[in-house]
């Protein structure tokens, strides 16, 4: 899941050894984006590592239920009536305009261009 926050961008997902340990690994491509995560809303996020060989430069490990928790606070401390303009008053313009490139990306987005769900492989026509 892609995350867009006034204070940061992240990419949530379950890598294979999260699901037996319980956690979710949340990747940022700015080392400040999870350390403001930590200091706001997540305190038991684990250690950020650097320059794991991906494409998102940090990643950090936290618990499930606690990163749900973060999600409830970050919906429930929303007092904000314009998103980018947040964005621009917490990490300045330049961040914002990154994110308004996103958004123009996604409002270029044909209505119907990808069905909810892919059909099977067995259900595709030839």
């Amino acid at each position: 899941m892609w995350l867009m926050t006034p204070s940061g961008f992240f990419s949530i997902v379950q890598k294979p050894e999260d699901e037996q340990a319980g956690t979710l690994t949340i990747r940022a491509r700015v080392r400040g984006d999870l350390e403001r995560l930590r200091k706001t809303c997540l305190p038991g996020m684990g250690e950020i590592v650097a320059n794991a060989g991906t494409d998102y430069r940090y990643r950090a490990r936290a618990p499930r239920a606690e990163v749900a928790s973060a999600m409830a606070k970050i919906v429930n401390d929303i007092q904000y009536g314009n998103f980018k303009d947040e964005v621009a008053r917490e990490q300045g313009k330049e961040r914002a305009g990154f994110y308004g490139e996103v958004w123009q990306a996604l409002y270029d987005l044909p209505d119907d261009a990808v069905p909810a769900k892919a059909p099977s492989a067995a259900g595709r026509r030839p």
